[in-house]
């Protein structure tokens, strides 16, 4: 009778375990349940602009000018010794209308004043330049003085998305 009582105090003893291990499991699968539907596919778009492009100068063929369009609006230029950082804006046209260019805002917030690819060395922090983007194809683009981008001084290739 002693190992009868005794079996059934641990049995009863263990029946708590089972009791707290089960009540923790269906816990964690609820838990599991909303953190599922809190991670919710997201769609983002971005510039199609957003990447590494080089150009190359005219004058020196052995030296790239590199634009960084990066999240947050910024932009890196890297031109020989040369480097600025600073703010984008890239305004895509409208439908993707053939007739009206996107445009590109930059304004420089900080320069090194260095001497840059074409052999000038001039301060550009506070600059504001506006430029219209043709796209030749997905990985070369044209800025241009005009909307009608019938004037281009400048053609960029992709080097990285």
């Amino acid at each position: 009778m002693k190992k009868t009582l005794l079996f059934i105090s641990l049995l009863l003893g263990a029946s708590h375990l089972t009791f707290a291990e089960t009540v923790s499991k269906t816990a964690t699968v609820a838990s599991e349940k909303s953190t599922l539907a809190a991670n919710t596919v997201r769609v983002s778009t971005r510039p199609e602009i957003l990447g590494l492009w080089g150009m190359q100068i005219p004058n020196n063929k052995k030296c790239v000018e590199y634009y960084n369009f990066r999240g947050g609006n910024e932009v890196v230029v890297n031109s020989g010794k040369e480097w600025s950082a600073g703010l984008y804006d890239y305004q895509p046209s409208p439908d993707n209308s053939k007739e009206k260019s996107p445009a590109l805002i930059m304004q420089i917030k900080y320069e090194n004043n260095e001497v840059d690819c074409s052999g000038r060395q001039e301060n550009q922090a506070g600059e504001v330049s506006q430029y219209f983007v043709r796209w030749q194809n997905s990985n070369t683009i044209n800025f241009c003085a005009s909307e009608k981008a019938d004037q281009c001084f400048a053609t960029l290739n992709r080097v990285l998305p």
